[in-house]
């Protein structure tokens, strides 16, 4: 296998060569407003797969893809020429979808502000079920009768005998 170091950089090259070919030689009119994105060569250098986007439509998309199909040739000699290598690498042209993702990801993450201020907006609002203070409240004078009953009790509890149950 190859050294990991000098395959991002033959992967880098292939971007490179791609784009500028793209760029200056293909004359197809199908070619829409490309730009290549990332390149991405397998280990033993023999398959390069190119990724990019195109500024359209979904009928300009096709058509992009048509024209890189049928540019394929053209720009496989030219790769295998500047790399030098015993083997043209084949060309595989994915289509990017980031900036898609990207969108989605933002309506999602607005929902999600809209619906947390929804919720702010509901809460500033919000008023309590019942009364303000759910618990009862003792005064002070069943707080001494509460514990004259739990000093009753723990005299019962020392009253009774230890070998077993009271009788």
């Amino acid at each position: 296998m190859s050294d990991p170091a000098k395959v991002r950089r033959h992967a880098e090259r292939v971007r490179e060569l791609v784009a500028s070919v793209v760029r200056s030689q293909i004359k197809d009119p199908r070619l829409g407003m490309i730009t290549i994105t990332d390149a991405r060569i397998t280990a033993d250098l023999r398959d390069a797969t190119v990724f990019y986007t195109v500024l359209g439509d979904a009928v300009a998309q096709a058509d992009t893809a048509a024209a890189l199909e049928s540019a394929k040739g053209l720009l496989r000699s030219t790769v295998g020429k500047a790399l030098g290598l015993r083997h043209s690498p084949t060309l595989t042209f994915v289509l990017d979808d980031v900036q898609d993702q990207v969108k989605h990801i933002d309506d999602l993450l607005a929902a999600a502000r809209n619906a947390d201020a929804e919720v702010q907006r509901l809460a500033a609002r919000a008023e309590y079920a019942g009364e303000a203070q759910p618990y009862r409240v003792d005064d002070d004078e069943t707080d001494d009768d509460e514990t004259d009953d739990e000093a009753d009790v723990a005299a019962d509890v020392t009253e009774q005998p230890r070998g077993g149950a009271a009788r």
